[in-house]
C-alpha cells in the first residue's frame, strides 16, 4: 500500500511495475528528475522498491500484476501505468490483463514490450480505450518505438524503401535482468522469419553471423563487434507501416567468447535437443556476471534504410547511437519517457495500438540532451546502387523500366512467370546441361526467379517446374566497364552489357574454370542473351547457349513479372 501522506499529493502519478529493474529504474529515475509527477516505483519486492526509493526517491508500492490489480490500482490512482517487467512472452492468454484494468481505473498504459505478439496484440483494446478516452500503448522501448522512429526520419524524401536494417550492440557491463535474458533465450536457435523480398524469409535465432562497426560523424566509434539475427516486433510492423520490401534485426554481445558461445548453444534447439535455452537463463547469467569487467559500458545501435529518393538515386542512410559509461540501459526507457511528457501535455490520441510511428526522432534526442544522458547521436547518407546499375553506369537510365526493375536489387526481389526450355544435341552439349544443372527441354512451365543481394554479389535461383539451378554475379575492380561475370558451380562466364533501344544484350566474351583458370577459346561457350519487354509490357528473357564445336546446349526463353 502507499503511505497515507501522499496520497493527497496533487500531481499526476506515474506506476511503474517493475520500477526497481533495470529498465523501469531508468524511467523512474528520468521521470522523478523532471518533479513534475509522482513516480511510483511498483513490484512484488517492496524491499527491492523500498531500496530504490531510498536512493533514488519515489515511493515504494508492492504490486503483483498476478494479483488483485484492480484493487491496487483503485487505490494508487495513478494518471498513467507503465509496464516495465516481463518477459512479455511469458504472459500468455492473461497478456492484456494489467491494460485492461488500467483503462477500467481510468489510467493511460504503456509497456516497455520488445515481443512481436504481445505488442501487436495490443489492438484488441483499441475499442475500451477509445471509449475511456485514454491510450493503450505497446512497444514503448528500443523496439519499435526509437527504431521507428529512426526509419520515419531516415526515410523523408525517399519514393520507396527497399530495406530496413537494425542492430542494437549492449556493452558487457551493462546490467542484465532475468526478464530480458529469458527473452533472448527462448529464441535463440528457434525458428524465425525475417521479412525479405516481400515474403517471409526462414532463419534460426541468432544465426546469420556478421561483424559491425558503430561510427558517428565526429569519429567516435565502438571497437568491431559481432551481431546475429534475432526477432522483433519491427519484422512484423515495418513492412506493412513502411512498405519495406525487406525488414532485418540484429543484436550482439561485446565479448566474443559469449557471443559465439550462445550461437554454439543455439545449435541445442535446432538440433531438437532441447526446446529452448531459456531455462538457462539463471546459469548463463551466472557466467556472464563472472566476463562483466573484461568488456566495457559502452553501447550502441544503428537503424539503416535504403531506398530510392524522388530522383530515383539510390541511397544508404543511417542513423547511430552510441551511449558511453554505462548510461545505455537509458536507452529503453526513453520513449516512455517522452510520451509521459505527450500525456501530461494530452498530445496523444487515444486508443490502442503498437508504438510505430508514434514519436519522432528529434524528440527522443531532445530528452536525452533534456535530461543530460552521455548519449550521441547521428545521421549520415551516402549513395548507393545496386549491381547493375553500378555496371552500366549512365546507361542503367535507358533501360525500359521492366528490365530496370527487374535488376533492382537490394536486397531480394522475386519474379514468376512462364518459360520454355529447349535442349541440344550430342552427348557432350547433354553432359555440359546437367554440369550446369541446366533443366532438361519443356513445352512451357512455370518459372520462377529470385536474386538476393550478398555483399557486391547476386545470387540467382531460377526454377523452371521442378528443376531448379543457381547461378552468381558479380563485377570486380578492375574489370572492364559494362561486364559482369557470372558463375555456374566451377565455370565462370565474362558477359558484356551493352544496352540498346529494347533492353539489354549479353554477348559472352570469355570464361574460366575455378575463376582464375582462363578457357580456351575453342571450349568456351557462345552465348546469345538478349533481354527486353514485350507487348504485354512484361520483362522477357531470352538465352541461348552453345559451344562451338557441338552446338546448342541449352535454350530458355520466357517472361516475368513481381512476384506479389
Amino acid at each position: 500500500t502507499l503511505p497515507d501522506q501522499r496520497m493527497d499529493d496533487p500531481r499526476p502519478g506515474v506506476l511503474i511495475v517493475g520500477g526497481y529493474g533495470v529498465f523501469g529504474s531508468r524511467l523512474a529515475r528520468l521521470l522523478l528528475a523532471r518533479g513534475d509527477v509522482r513516480v511510483m516505483v511498483a513490484g512484488r519486492s517492496l524491499e527491492s522498491a523500498q531500496a530504490f526509493c531510498a536512493e533514488h526517491g519515489g515511493e515504494p508500492l508492492r504490486f503483483d500484476r498476478e494479483g488483485d490489480v484492480v484493487a491496487a490500482l483503485a487505490q494508487a490512482k495513478p494518471f498513467v501505468v507503465i509496464d516495465a517487467a516481463g518477459p512479455f512472452q511469458a504472459y500468455g492468454a492473461q497478456g492484456d490483463r494489467l491494460a485492461r484494468a488500467a483503462l477500467g481505473a481510468g489510467a493511460h498504459y504503456l509497456d516497455l514490450c520488445d515481443d512481436a505478439a504481445f505488442v501487436e496484440s495490443i489492438t484488441c483494446l483499441d475499442h475500451v480505450a477509445q471509449q475511456a478516452g485514454r491510450v493503450a500503448i505497446s512497444g514503448a522501448s528500443t523496439v519499435p518505438a526509437t527504431s521507428s522512429a529512426a526509419v520515419t526520419a531516415l526515410a523523408e524524401g525517399l519514393s520507396r524503401v527497399e530495406t530496413i536494417d537494425s542492430v542494437i550492440l549492449p556493452g558487457n557491463r551493462a546490467p542484465r535482468g532475468l526478464s530480458v535474458m529469458r527473452a533472448i533465450l527462448a529464441q535463440v536457435g528457434r525458428p524465425l522469419d525475417l521479412w525479405r523480398g516481400g515474403a517471409p524469409w526462414p532463419v534460426h535465432g541468432w544465426s546469420g553471423l556478421r561483424r559491425e562497426v558503430l561510427e558517428l560523424d565526429d569519429g567516435t566509434r565502438l571497437d568491431p563487434r559481432r551481431s546475429s539475427l534475432i526477432g522483433s516486433p519491427d519484422l512484423a510492423l515495418f513492412p506493412r507501416h513502411f512498405g519495406a520490401r525487406s525488414v532485418t534485426f540484429r543484436a550482439g554481445l561485446e565479448l566474443a567468447v559469449m557471443h559465439l558461445g550462445l550461437a554454439l548453444l543455439g545449435w541445442l534447439p535446432r538440433l531438437r535437443l532441447l526446446r529452448s535455452l531459456q531455462g538457462w537463463a539463471r546459469p548463463l547469467r551466472w557466467i556472464a556476471d563472472r566476463l562483466e569487467r573484461f568488456g566495457s559500458d559502452r553501447g550502441g545501435m544503428r537503424v539503416e534504410v535504403l531506398g530510392r529518393d524522388a530522383r530515383g538515386e539510390g541511397q544508404r542512410r543511417t542513423w547511430t547511437l552510441i551511449a558511453e559509461d554505462g548510461e545505455g540501459p537509458f536507452v529503453p526507457a526513453l520513449p516512455a519517457y517522452v510520451l509521459i511528457a505527450r500525456l501530461l501535455r494530452d498530445s496523444v490520441a487515444p486508443g490502442a495500438r503498437a508504438c510505430v510511428g508514434e514519436l519522432r526522432l528529434d524528440e527522443i534526442e531532445q530528452a536525452i540532451v533534456e535530461r543530460g544522458l552521455r548519449i550521441r547521436c547521428s545521421r549520415a547518407t551516402q549513395p548507393w546502387s545496386t549491381l547493375y546499375e553500378r555496371v552500366l553506369g549512365a546507361d542503367w537510365a535507358r533501360l525500359p523500366a521492366p528490365v530496370r526493375d527487374a535488376h533492382d536489387v537490394f536486397d531480394v526481389r522475386r519474379f514468376r512467370g512462364e518459360a520454355r526450355v529447349s535442349g541440344g544435341d550430342g552427348l557432350l552439349a547433354w553432359l555440359l546441361a546437367r554440369l550446369m544443372r541446366f533443366p532438361p527441354p519443356i513445352a512451357c512451365t512455370p518459372v520462377s526467379v529470385q536474386m538476393e543481394r550478398r555483399g557486391e554479389s547476386e545470387r540467382w535461383t531460377r526454377q523452371f517446374g521442378r528443376y531448379r539451378f543457381h547461378s552468381t554475379l558479380n563485377a570486380r575492380a578492375g574489370d572492364p566497364k559494362g561486364q559482369v561475370r557470372e558463375r555456374f558451380g566451377p565455370l565462370g562466364f565474362h558477359l558484356q552489357v551493352p544496352v540498346d533501344d529494347d533492353g539489354l544484350q549479353m554477348p559472352m566474351v570469355g570464361a574460366t574454370v575455378f575463376g582464375c583458370v582462363p578457357m580456351p577459346r575453342w571450349l568456351t561457350p557462345v552465348s546469345v542473351t538478349r533481354e527486353f519487354v514485350d507487348a504485354q509490357g512484361r520483362f522477357c528473357f531470352d538465352v541461348d547457349i552453345s559451344l562451338p564445336f557441338a552446338g546448342r546446349v541449352v535454350r530458355y526463353e520466357g517472361w516475368l513479372v513481381p512476384a506479389p
